[in-house]
């Protein structure tokens, strides 16, 4: 029978989701990204009061495998195709949106040293960080906090809301991409025993189609 959490370690863990989800915004670092460093740590203190680490969310090394590797790639290169030349062209024809906002990574364009800057954190800030943040730790805290009835399928929903939404920047486009892939990668793990090496590369690898689209003029 699953404990019930105390008002302590809910509001922790509320707080805790709240930081993880602002403080990257906030810009208090002016080191590119290393706001991750503070919020993994804070996640791995947080973990520890409940007597949990990185592989109670789904991360450990001995699950890394050549499977996961490849169903990571091959998801990846699938859910591009998907929204790119299918949802969105569809959705498209329905509502008149906006295309995503990428003036972010307008640097990368035809920059090489810049795209290769870029893409490694991508895999590291948007493949393992936000994958551990998102997918490992506030959904597994969601899941704790809502009644086992609806627990599962409110923390999924909860989850990826959070995570598109965590994509303004990126527009209403890009909030609507962020949230379907982030579906996906929550999928993939679930799909695999929790598991976020399946996440780690379906992400990391759609996130460098997307920027070696952008790097070489197509977006």
């Amino acid at each position: 029978m699953r404990q019930k959490p105390t008002v302590v370690n809910i509001l922790l863990w509320l707080a805790t989701i709240a930081f993880a989800f602002l403080f990257p915004h906030f810009g208090v670092i002016p080191l590119p990204f290393a706001y991750s460093i503070p919020v993994l740590l804070l996640l791995w203190l947080v973990l520890k009061r409940t007597k949990e680490n990185f592989s109670s969310i789904g991360f450990s090394l001995k699950n890394l495998t050549l499977q996961s590797i490849l169903v990571g790639i091959a998801a990846g290169i699938l859910l591009f195709a998907f929204l790119n030349y299918i949802f969105f062209p569809v959705l498209n024809k329905l509502i008149l949106l906006p295309k995503a906002n990428l003036a972010d990574f307008k640097s990368i364009r035809h920059r090489f040293y810049n795209y290769l800057f870029v893409l490694s954190m991508g895999w590291l800030i948007g493949g393992w960080y936000e994958e551990l943040v998102f997918h490992g730790f506030i959904f597994t805290r969601f899941e704790k906090v809502f009644s086992k009835r609806y627990g599962f399928a409110a923390s999924f929903i909860l989850t990826n809301f959070l995570f598109g939404l965590y994509h303004f920047q990126l527009g209403m486009s890009g909030m609507i991409n962020a949230f379907l892939a982030g579906c996906t990668y929550q999928a993939l793990a679930l799909r695999y025993k929790r598991n976020l090496w399946y996440a780690f590369f379906c992400h990391g690898f759609f996130d460098t189609i997307g920027l070696t689209f952008i790097y070489l003029g197509y977006w």
